[in-house]
């Protein structure tokens, strides 16, 4: 056996080992992760007669995923893109996503994922960064491709729908988004393909051979705190994230007794763009043969909780705002929640108030992980068997090693707080192009810095303490953002509250928050009043913004750095 992650950390002999599930072996057999490409051709081939996505009410089978994947990636041999070039998406989650992502991993190709709600100064930054040659995008935001084509270098643009793979149904779904609700704007791009002509037409696909080795996916990351770059990710990397998840999980998702037709199906509300939702909601969703039920727009909280309703679901993924306006809408009672294993969280911190609400109406507390785009992304997990919502993040995953160090490299006691430094075979390869920021970002024992700080429990569970850049310094001490956020949203009044730093003539910084009232009675001082409390002074907020919404990213994460940004202008 050729076991990954032999070695030991240098904060000693990784205390989390002797606290895993008895099922769980502590590494991965390196010569089984095999590559993404294999992965979809054992699900589909495996699984060819269930379910695998469902949309508007619309579902396809295994077989049917792989006959169009095939058929796009058969276009894309036939029109002369080589392996390793750059396939764009940039849709939401529709059948065509999974489709299109499966023929191009399997020609070998490169996946560049992008938000659909990116502005074109931002589109064209990325694609032109990744040297993208196709983009496939929903026709809802092909008016952005049109604006942003003057500063592209594509060589073709193939245009989705959400109807393609419906059939018949397909067409209605299309008029009703196209005539009566009018949510695609007019675009000109007459050099476009449409998709559904690609899917019926397409050629038959040329056998490749994909290696480990082989970058997958150009992640962009840190578009929310500076210029967006490329997290390369390679099958390797993909791929054991997809065997480490399993490891960690799959003990727990046994089908019951009798019931060898038994088949899971997750709740895929996070875009399937971003790395949560790939490799969680997707990728291990094909590992274990699970049905993904596709939410296209989980903003509207109403259609979302009205799809749930409709729905038989054992496995749920969210963020922290999520959970919460699911949790807070007087319709959540009605959704059956009684064959739901476990509720999955991460992409942000969950706060405590939340998964308290959430275990009370569903009856399962939240599993809390934690990773990023340049981790695959999963780093760390609470034990799938918890009871009630623990406030760490859990353990590091088979073959994973967390250290906690400070700035100069230095691991730091159990306890102590310092960055969580992670190493393993899903952290990424470097960042694309981009030599300097890798160099940066890894040590020299092949750790990836991550720039949040945590602490390590004396069982090995890892504790989240704030972002870096997101860390206040009020007179000389650390205030850490989540922490006040955590209290103001344990406040019965407070629906969702976000907390930044700002200068401050006398202390350098004063905390400063924002906040979404439940209780429109509710006010400034009485919520200071509260944060006093239970907080130690200099922590309570200096200001209390009261705002109907709070800026956030597509996946749902409060953007802090909007919040900074409207304060200097207002100033």
């Amino acid at each position: 056996m050729n076991a990954i992650g032999a070695t030991q950390t240098r904060q000693g002999a990784r205390p989390w080992l002797a606290h895993y599930p008895p099922a769980v072996p502590p590494q991965l057999e390196e010569e089984r992760i095999g590559t993404l490409a294999e992965l979809i051709q054992t699900a589909c081939a495996t699984h060819a007669g269930r379910p695998a996505f469902e949309s508007f009410g619309k579902t396809i089978t295994f077989a049917e995923t792989l006959r169009a994947a095939q058929a796009f990636g058969g276009w894309l041999q036939a029109k002369g893109f080589k392996q390793g070039d750059r396939i764009a998406l940039m849709m939401p989650n529709i059948l065509a996503y999974p489709a299109t992502l499966f023929g191009a991993l399997l020609g070998g190709y490169t996946i560049v994922n992008v938000n659909p709600l990116y502005t074109a100064r931002e589109l064209a930054h990325q694609l032109n960064d990744a040297g993208a040659r196709v983009l496939v995008v929903m026709e809802n935001f092909a008016h952005t491709v049109e604006e942003a084509k003057p500063h592209l270098k594509l060589d073709a643009v193939v245009v989705a729908s959400a109807g393609d793979l419906m059939g018949l149904k397909g067409r209605i779904v299309n008029f009703v988004a196209r005539r009566i609700k009018k949510v695609v704007r007019p675009f000109h791009l007459p050099d476009a393909v449409e998709l559904r002509h690609i899917l019926r037409h397409g050629e038959p696909m040329k056998p490749v051979t994909v290696s480990a080795g082989d970058i997958a996916f150009l992640q962009y990351t840190g578009g929310t705190t500076g210029v967006a770059k490329g997290a390369t990710l390679t099958h390797r990397n993909v791929a054991a994230n997809v065997q480490q998840s399993g490891l960690w999980l799959e003990w727990m998702l046994e089908p019951p007794l009798g019931r060898a037709e038994y088949q899971h199906v997750m709740v895929t509300a996070l875009p399937l763009y971003h790395i949560f939702a790939l490799t969680c909601c997707c990728m291990f969703m094909l590992r274990i043969g699970a049905k993904s039920l596709l939410i296209a727009n989980p903003r509207d909280i109403p259609g979302f909780i009205k799809t749930l309703k409709g729905s038989r679901f054992t496995l749920f993924s969210g963020v922290n705002t999520l959970y919460n306006a699911l949790a807070n809408h007087p319709q959540i009672k009605e959704v059956d929640f009684s064959e739901m294993r476990f509720a999955v969280a991460g992409g942000m911190a969950t706060q405590a108030a939340v998964a308290k609400h959430w275990k009370a109406v569903t009856g399962r507390p939240i599993i809390e992980g934690y990773g990023l785009s340049e981790t695959s992304p999963v780093a760390t997990i609470n034990r799938p068997d918890i009871q009630e919502f623990t406030g760490t993040i859990g353990f590091p995953i088979p073959s994973t090693d967390i250290a906690i160090r400070d700035a100069d490299g230095n691991d730091m006691p159990l306890g102590a707080a310092g960055e969580i430094c992670i190493r393993g075979p899903q952290v990424m390869a470097g960042y694309w192009n981009r030599p300097d920021e890798t160099a940066r970002a890894m040590t020299a024992d092949g750790f990836f810095r991550s720039g949040d700080i945590g602490v390590m429990l004396p069982d090995g569970q890892v504790k989240i303490v704030d972002r870096m850049k997101d860390m206040v310094l009020v007179s000389g001490f650390n205030v850490y953002p989540n922490e006040v956020e955590d209290v103001l949203a344990s406040h019965p009044g407070v629906l969702e509250a976000a907390v930044i730093g700002l200068p401050d003539e006398h202390s350098g910084e004063a905390v400063t928050a924002f906040v979404v009232r439940k209780d429109q009675t509710l006010t400034a001082d009485a919520l200071r009043a509260f944060c006093k409390e239970n907080l130690t002074g200099y922590k309570v907020p200096k200001q209390v913004f009261f705002r109907e919404t709070l800026p956030k990213t597509n996946v749902g994460k409060v953007l802090r750095r909007a919040l900074r940004e409207e304060i200097v202008v207002r100033q």
